[in-house]
Formats: C-alpha cells, structure tokens, sequence
C-alpha cells in the first residue's frame, strides 16, 4: 500500500501543490482537443466540410495543445526560478496561432470555409489556451491585462482586414478576450499560488534553520562565560606555580596548583551544567512536545499517562524514548494517528508508543514498517537501549495488531516513591493480560498529559494530511533543551 501512496504522501505541501498544479495544465491539452479539435470533425460528419480539410485542422489543433503544454511546464519551471523564461517558445506559439487565425479567417472571407462556426470555435479556443500559458511566463498582472487587450485588437483588426463583415469583426473581438481573458486569470492565479507556496516552504524552513543557529549561538556564549575566565585563570596561576617552583617556593607553587586543581573541578560541574539542558530529556515535557508537534503534523494523538512518580534517571530515559519515537513517526512514517500509553505493571514502568504508519522505517524506532526495522535496526534504536539500560531497562520495537506499529520500553522500578502509583487502576493493563493492544487507549475528550493524572488525552482530530512538518519537528528539538533547561534551573 505504501508504494502506491508514498508518491504523494511522501510529498511536502509545496510539493502536493505544485504537482496537482502540473497536471492541471496537463490536462489543458486533453481540453483544447476534445473541446476545439473537434468541431471540425464534427462538421464532416455533419456534411458541412471535407473530410482532409478537417482532418488537417484537427491536426493542427493538437500540434498546438502540445505546444500550449510544453511552455506552460516551462513557464512553471520559471517561475519558481528554475530555468530562464521560455520568451523564444512563447513567441513561437504567438506566431503559429496568430497565423492560423488569420489563415482561417482568410478562407471565411472568400467562402472557402462556408462554415463560420469552425473558423470562430477553431480561432476563439486556440487563443484562449494561447493567453492561459503565456500568462504563466508573465508575474504582472497588468502586463497579463495588457495581453488580453491586444489579443482582442488584434483579432479585431484581422478580421477587419481579412474582410469580414461588422457581426464578424465584432464576434472575434469580443470572443477572444472573453474566452482568454478567463484563461489567463485561472493560469496566471496558478503560477503565482505555486511560486507563494514555495515562497512560504522556503520561509518555515529558514525559521528552523535559523531558531538552531541561535540556540547554537546561545550555546557557544554560555560555553565561552564559563570557560573563558576559568581557563584565563588556570593559565596564570600554572605560571605563576612555575615561577615559584623555580625560585624554590615550593610550598606557595603547591599551593597555587591546588588552587588549579579546584578551579578545574568547578569548570567541570559549570560545564557540566551548561550540557545537562542537552543531554536530560523530561518525560513531561517530551509528552507535551509529542502531543503538540504531532497535532501540527496533522497526526491525531491520544496520550493515556497514568500518574506514576518516577526517578529523575527514569524519566529522562523515557522522555528520550518519546522524543524519538515521536521524531521517526514525523521522518519514516505515513502515520494518522498516534497512541502513548504510560503503565506501571509487575513492579516495572512500561512506555508504549504506536502508530498507524504504512511507510518502511529507515530508523527503526517508531515508524510505519516494523519489517524494514527488523532488518535494518537504526542508530535510534540503538541508541535509546544504551539510555535504557543504564536503569536496567529495556527496548522492543516491531509490528502490532492492524498494521500498526509499537515501540515498547520497560524500565524496571525498585521499592520505594519511585514505584508509586497514584492514579486508580495504573498499575493494570487493558485487556486480558500482557502489554496494551491497538485500541487499548482511551479517547476521552477530558485529561491532562502531565504527571500526577489519569485519563486519556486527545489532541485534535485530523481531516486530512498536509505534508510532513519536518519544520515543526527540528523546531520543537531545538525548544526541548530550552525547555529542559528551564525545568532545571527552577
């Protein structure tokens, strides 16, 4: 099932967009054939035209929707800067249905085509489709007016010429910028929606970028407060212990090196406080983060975290857990809905999260397939049972029930408040026995997500995917450290 879906839902927004948009001028030819082509077909089997002559128009007819299509797929490429516009095909494609207008208007005057109604359909659909796409190679919207104006004086003065009667004169002049003025306003509405959905892709993508250069930045400055004097002062106190040592002060030069040894071991703890924020994951936080990143994902989530105290090791092992899991349902999955469970069962904490991906995972740790993780176990997974065990804890990942997949982690919990259970019921599982099944979790409308409650939480609904927010998701990792920070310092 994922091959057949993955090459639309692996699309971005922008890149739905832009390709509903293609094949909507893809669909201009089949228009212009069915639409134009036809009328001279059907006025010989009507009588009213010889077979060749309109054989040879609907010919032509074609030969001009493909080249309608192939400059409006340029002019697309143009407008979100991805080749030079197409000026020499547009040209082309203005002479060729300007000559042919003229040409049949020519043979209307001398009676050739006795039919008025081929020549009008033949030269009014023709310029229409012709606008549409040469709007497509235009940004202004005044120079896409000014188009339809000339193609109307144009037509006007050509049917003039030619020798057309007044009625005529007046059905193409008016005809022409009727018919290709609503074309050039539905291909013109087109490319400039494309070019602002890539516009605002570009944008969300930048916003990350620069939310992690900054917290980068932060990073690196708190780095330099801590270290920069600590490291100044190191350095002139060995110097200072060098210069004693060799004057035969040995008692003062031990002195200033214990006095380096202390500062060392207090630049240790600073720093050790200033990575703390990146290296410890909250399991409140993470839950939050899950829940909210997930709903602008478009993912429905319901969150059943039973009130369980925990040590601060455990929940920092488990808050990874849910981060990463999370993570690789936003990257590897095509999931719709989302299920963490929280449990306390057999004097152990159990951490489940599941989702209804259909797509193969490239990490393996909470994505759609379990059996591409089972062959091609990820970093992710390998790293969340490093964190695990050092609590003791454990890791499974693998399919579940209804093509669903499940992420397990157990950590075991030794006597003491660590292994209380305040909410009612917690220490159970759903069903007969065993870990939770899909649909085990509840979706009450009522509940919190943070510690100490009870009760299923559900985020919104979701009535339809737009796109993976791979934005959203390298956002709210770059949020959590200050998060986590902040839990700390309070």
């Amino acid at each position: 099932m994922s091959r057949l879906t993955g090459w639309w839902s692996g699309r971005s927004s922008a890149a739905k967009v832009e390709l509903y948009t293609r094949w909507t001028f893809h669909l201009f030819p089949l228009l212009e054939v069915g639409g134009v082509a036809f009328v001279p077909l059907a006025s010989n089997a009507e009588g009213k035209i010889g077979l060749v002559p309109a054989a040879v128009l609907a010919l032509l007819v074609v030969a001009h929707a493909v080249l309608c299509a192939v400059l409006a797929s340029r002019a697309l490429d143009w407008q979100l800067d991805r080749r030079e516009r197409p000026v020499r095909l547009a040209a082309v494609l203005l002479g060729a249905t300007a000559l042919g207008a003229v040409t049949l208007m020519a043979l209307q005057s001398t009676g050739s085509l006795r039919d008025a109604g081929i020549a009008g359909a033949v030269v009014v659909g023709t310029a229409a489709f012709t606008l549409g796409s040469v709007a497509v190679c235009l940004r202004s919207a005044r120079r896409m007016a000014g188009v339809v104006l000339l193609a109307a004086l144009a037509a006007g003065l050509s049917a003039l010429v030619v020798g057309l009667d007044w009625p005529q004169v007046l059905a193409y002049t008016l005809g022409v910028p009727a018919s290709g003025g609503a074309m050039v306003f539905a291909c013109g509405f087109s490319g400039w929606l494309l070019r602002i959905v890539w516009e605002l892709e570009r944008s969300r993508d930048l916003g990350a970028r620069l939310a992690v250069a900054e917290e980068r930045l932060r990073f690196g400055r708190d780095l330099h407060d801590v270290m920069g004097r600590n490291l100044s002062v190191i350095a002139l106190k060995s110097e200072l212990a060098v210069q004693l040592a060799r004057r035969g002060r040995a008692e003062d030069a031990v002195a200033q090196m214990t006095e380096v040894q202390r500062i060392a071991q207090e630049s240790q703890r600073e720093v050790r406080d200033v990575v703390r924020g990146y290296r410890e994951a909250d399991l409140r936080v993470e839950l939050e983060g899950a829940r909210g990143v997930l709903a602008a994902a478009g993912i429905s989530c319901a969150m059943d975290p039973a009130g369980i105290e925990l040590p601060g090791e455990v929940q920092s092992a488990l808050g990874w857990v849910v981060r990463e899991a999370t993570t690789n349902v936003l990257r590897h999955g095509d999931a719709r809905q989302c299920r963490i469970a929280l449990r306390a069962r057999g004097g152990a904490v159990l951490l489940v999260v599941e989702n209804d991906g259909v797509r193969e995972a490239a990490d393996g740790a909470g994505s759609g397939s379990g059996s591409a993780s089972a062959r091609q176990p990820g970093s992710g997974l390998a790293g969340l049972r490093e964190r695990l065990s050092a609590v003791d804890g454990t890791l499974e990942a693998g399919p579940a029930k209804g093509g669903w997949f499940r992420v397990t982690a157990r950590v075991p919990l030794t006597g003491g408040p660590g292994a209380a259970v305040d909410a009612p019921g917690a220490g159970g599982e759903p069903g007969a026995g065993g870990e939770p099944e899909v649909g085990d979790v509840s979706h009450g409308a009522k509940g919190s997500a943070g510690p100490g409650t009870s009760g299923a939480v559900a985020t919104s609904g979701r009535p339809g995917r737009s796109g993976r927010s791979w934005t959203a998701w390298r956002s709210w990792r770059s949020s959590n450290a200050r998060n986590s920070r902040k839990e700390t310092a309070s």
